[in-house]
């Protein structure tokens, strides 16, 4: 199981590496479908045009730790073969990937519904900031924790 925050300029992680960890697993052959999702930055936010981003949070191993437990509690809940997760904080321009998951299970429906409910609970569960800097000026978007 690979899940990590990562600082941005420490190490890159694709989505097909994270696809490629899943598939290594010791449970690929239980596993008939793979679902993954890489959340990217929008140039567009309501009527601003996005110049950059920068995501933060204020304890890096708190929010590590909590993303570990939001894992291991879906990988339970849906009976999925394994979850790979990496997200992103520092400073990102459109287009960018901040966020990226990828699910293996048994069936197509749990695993869906697994990936759904990582994206979902990382976004409002975990403690981060997100300053979006636009032409209108400076939008600070606090979530989870």
């Amino acid at each position: 199981m690979q899940v990590k925050i990562i600082k941005k300029d420490e190490e890159l992680v694709s989505i097909t590496d994270l696809i490629d960890s899943v598939k290594k697993s010791p449970y690929i052959d239980e596993s008939g479908a793979i679902f993954s999702f890489e959340g990217i930055v929008r140039g567009k936010e309501n009527d601003s045009e996005v110049k950059k981003l920068i995501l933060s949070t204020p304890d890096m191993d708190k929010t590590q730790k909590s993303l570990e437990n939001i894992v291991e509690e879906v990988k339970e809940k849906y009976s999925v073969k394994e979850i790979a997760v990496v997200h992103y904080l520092g400073e990102f321009y459109t287009g960018d990937p901040l966020f990226l998951v990828a699910v293996a299970g048994a069936h197509r429906q749990e695993t869906l519904e697994a990936l759904k409910e990582v994206i979902e609970r990382t976004k409002y569960d975990l403690d981060f900031q997100k300053d979006e800097h636009t032409n209108q000026g400076t939008n600070i978007i606090m979530s989870g924790g």
